[in-house]
């Protein structure tokens, strides 16, 4: 695994001229949120050596380098997921070859439904806590002492100074950004009436088939982690309506200019 994340790094490092500290990645509909770095190098994930291919719609498949809020970035255009096949540890990857790099903060975005009835479609919300529920670890296994602790804590998972940052530049930005507990469940398969009542009961705001994975690597590599994602749809199990891609990918790119927005005011004042 070492020698995989030395290779993927080695071949990124190589074709760039700035080494970044920030990482981002980016999920379905949210391709948006990219086109705002000034790009100064963009490569398809088959090219970089161990990298898988993501194959959902919405997601273009591509890392890209350059600078945005005036801060070097490496970012992924599109992201890899259980439900796919991939394993918790071809989720990780991409996430431990940024670290690699160099980078010391990682944002993640995505899309997922609402649980919370205080929301609303199109609604932004800051994760402040989740809950692993597809019953995969990218830990699982031997550990890999180089990258981080056998066992690491998750009491803090999400940093609290980016999130007193996001909270400020929202407020600055008349942006009302939600914030709330994120439950990542496997998928594909969305939730049912039942379910969604279950998730809402043990305290989730929101529910998604990414980005817990993500967090755990990084958490693992001691990196700093702030999560926006955008509520695509709403689950509310007495009044439940059914939710297509297409309507999901539609609802993210509408909401995708605010985010992108907010991401670049709190890069800005990134160290």
């Amino acid at each position: 695994m070492l020698e995989k994340i030395k290779d993927a790094s080695s071949f990124l490092t190589s074709r760039i001229d700035e080494s970044p500290k920030i990482g981002m990645i980016t999920g379905t509909g949210l391709g948006i949120l990219t086109e705002i770095i000034d790009v100064d190098f963009r490569v398809s994930y088959e090219e970089i050596p161990h990298f898988s291919r993501s194959t959902i719609e919405g997601h273009n498949g591509t890392m890209v380098t350059g600078r945005l809020g005036g801060k070097p970035i490496i970012a992924m255009e599109g992201r890899f997921h259980l439900y796919e096949g991939y394993s918790p540890e071809e989720i990780a990857f991409p996430v431990r070859v940024m670290a690699s790099m160099g980078i010391e903060t990682l944002l993640i975005s995505s899309a997922a439904g609402g649980l919370n009835p205080e929301f609303e479609t199109g609604d932004l919300m800051m994760i402040t806590d989740h809950i692993n529920l597809t019953g995969r670890n990218p830990l699982s296994g031997p550990n890999l002492d180089e990258l981080g602790a056998r066992f690491p804590d998750m009491s803090q998972a999400y940093d609290k100074e980016l999130i007193k940052l996001a909270r400020e530049k929202a407020l600055a930005s008349s942006i009302h950004l939600k914030q709330g507990v994120y439950a990542g469940i496997l998928g594909p398969s969305l939730e049912t009436p039942a379910e969604t009542r279950f998730l809402r009961m043990i305290g989730a705001d929101a529910v998604g088939m990414s980005t817990v994975t993500e967090v755990i690597a990084g958490v693992h590599l001691g990196l700093n982690i702030m999560s926006i994602i955008i509520i695509t749809n709403m689950n509310l199990p007495d009044c439940m309506s059914p939710a297509s891609l297409d309507e999901i990918i539609a609802s993210a790119r509408k909401s995708g200019d605010k985010l992108a927005g907010l991401w670049e005011r709190i890069i800005s004042d990134l160290p």
